[in-house]
């Protein structure tokens, strides 16, 4: 299938693809995603059953989450778009000796393919890449059984989150790679609860993200303004 006729942009996968090799290194491109994953991760666990449930990680990249989520006792399927990082994530399993089935696929694809199949979705900063997010959002519902649950995480558009984000990471403190991220493509929570609510599902939870990249310090808040963690479900 060509990259045209899913919701990826081509320049995206790119930018990505380019970081592969590195991407289980905590001190390289990724690094940002190292620190913040342990925090995510007892988030979730925290909400959602993840022991025997069949969890699917949407954006996986080279693993993180994904091989968290099964060290938990998940049974996940992890997806990308971008073929390196897939076959990244596949290599570190011989490492980690952890079991998960990582896919080339996106997420509209796998729901018509296993619609309601999954206990739990989980899409982290992946929703901010894609040209059409709300179409994201669907197929993630789409692929939730009733009653299953969805963890999103995304950057706020505020003027505070383009100085953390852009400015700060990408070009004064260089923790990411420039042009990782686009302004105009971040998503306000006002805007989030309303794609969600488009797509049949309920907002149940709406956290932030606290960040100090010179201490690699991440933590749970209640500021939005600049990342942002919600919890969602599906009727049922």
């Amino acid at each position: 299938m060509s990259a045209s006729a899913v919701n990826v942009d081509p320049a995206e996968l790119g930018k990505f693809a380019a970081h592969a090799a590195r991407w289980w290194d905590a001190g390289g491109a990724a690094r940002p995603l190292h620190d913040l994953n342990p925090v995510r991760v007892q988030w979730i666990a925290a909400r959602v059953a993840l022991r025997g449930a069949r969890v699917l990680d949407a954006g996986c990249g080279g693993g993180l989450l994904s091989e968290a989520l099964a060290a938990r006792g998940a049974r996940v399927t992890g997806i990308d778009l971008t073929p390196q990082l897939i076959e990244v994530a596949k290599l570190h399993l011989h490492e980690s000796g952890l079991d998960v089935d990582y896919r080339v696929q996106g997420a509209e694809d796998l729901a018509r393919a296993e619609p309601e199949a999954f206990d739990v979705a989980c899409c982290l900063e992946l929703i901010e890449h894609v040209p059409d997010p709300a179409a994201l959002l669907r197929a993630l519902a789409d692929l939730l059984r009733p009653g299953g649950a969805l963890v999103l995480s995304t950057l706020n558009r505020t003027p505070q989150a383009f100085v953390g984000a852009i400015l700060g990471a990408e070009y004064l403190l260089r923790l990411l790679p420039r042009g990782t991220h686009r302004y105009a493509r971040f998503i306000r929570p006002s805007e989030l609860a309303a794609m969600l609510r488009d797509a049949g599902m309920q907002l149940v939870e709406l956290a932030g993200l606290g960040y100090e990249p010179l201490s690699r310090r991440a933590w749970v808040s209640r500021r939005v303004d600049i990342n942002s963690l919600a919890l969602a479900r599906k009727p049922g």
